[in-house]
């Protein structure tokens, strides 16, 4: 019985922490899909970041999913205010430096 009791206080805790972590989200003025792809986008910028610092000439192919992803991560981070990614703001500078240097280049093949 005392184990029946002690899984349903861990239920009822678990789903109190959910609902409050759901509270704070919309508090803040966000939507909870906004935040998860927020922290999906994160971890896409990570990778990006280490694929723009270990590679400085690209494939063709290579050079449109990087684009590709860096566009879903700046759809991501735009909705979500400042404040939840200032620490990633290097690494989200530096996904941008690649992103534009990309379409640069991109630019100049098409106009040759």
């Amino acid at each position: 019985m005392n184990a029946f009791t002690l899984i349903y206080i861990l239920i009822f805790v678990i789903f109190a922490l959910v609902a409050y972590a759901i509270l704070q989200i919309k508090l803040f003025g966000m939507k909870v899909k906004d935040f998860w792809t927020f922290i999906e986008a994160n971890q896409m910028l990570d990778k990006l970041y280490k694929f723009a610092r270990q590679y400085e000439n690209m494939s063709p192919q290579e050079q449109l999913i990087y684009l590709a992803e860096a566009e879903k991560i700046f759809k991501a981070f735009d909705n979500v205010p400042d404040t939840l990614w200032e620490e990633e703001y290097d690494k989200y500078r530096t996904v941008v430096s690649k992103y534009k240097d990309i379409k640069m280049i991109r630019w100049a093949e098409e106009n040759k």
